[in-house]
């Protein structure tokens, strides 16, 4: 894991779309994180590196993935809704609860490796990620073009808007 870990998109609010897609990129880059830090832990341990992954893991997938979840929920799904594509957003809606779920069976091990413990990522990391992929595939192919489509200019304004308010 030498080097950068991670090289942020930068975009603001005032592009809400955007900015969701900036937010995927940095759950990708989280989620090839994940990978790097499983196979680190089987060849070195819970050493600093280790622990400074998974406290950026546990700081992510705690504070900033729900803001963004709760982004779509709010802006996104009511748009697919309105639109006719009730099944989509509804998929993308327990998908949302299944990588909750997927994320809280991580967690602990990951708080493990936080403090120094050499454990085994748990909870079908794997799979959850697979999730996270797959997710985020249907809403850029399918979901934000459809959501970007039917807002204008104000709605698109207002939308950044409450999603810079809530995390204030």
């Amino acid at each position: 894991m030498n080097g950068p870990l991670l090289n942020s998109p930068s975009v603001g609010f005032e592009q809400p779309f955007e900015m969701l897609q900036a937010c995927h990129e940095r759950v990708l880059q989280r989620l090839d994180l994940l990978e790097r830090l499983d196979a680190h832990l089987l060849s070195h341990g819970a050493d600093a590196q280790a622990q400074g992954a998974a406290s950026d893991l546990l700081r992510y997938f705690d504070l900033a993935a729900p803001h963004h979840h709760e982004d779509e929920e709010r802006h996104v799904l009511p748009r697919l809704r309105a639109q006719g594509h009730v099944l989509l957003a509804d998929r993308l809606a327990a998908e949302h609860r299944e990588m909750h779920a997927g994320w809280l069976a991580l967690r602990s091990a990951l708080l493990s490796v936080q403090c120094g413990q050499t454990v085994a990522l748990s909870g079908n990391w794997r799979d959850w990620a697979a999730l996270y992929r797959r997710h985020i595939e249907a809403e850029e192919g399918d979901a934000f073009p459809i959501a970007r489509a039917a807002s204008g200019d104000l709605e698109r304004n207002a939308m950044g808007q409450e999603m810079a308010a809530r995390r204030r």
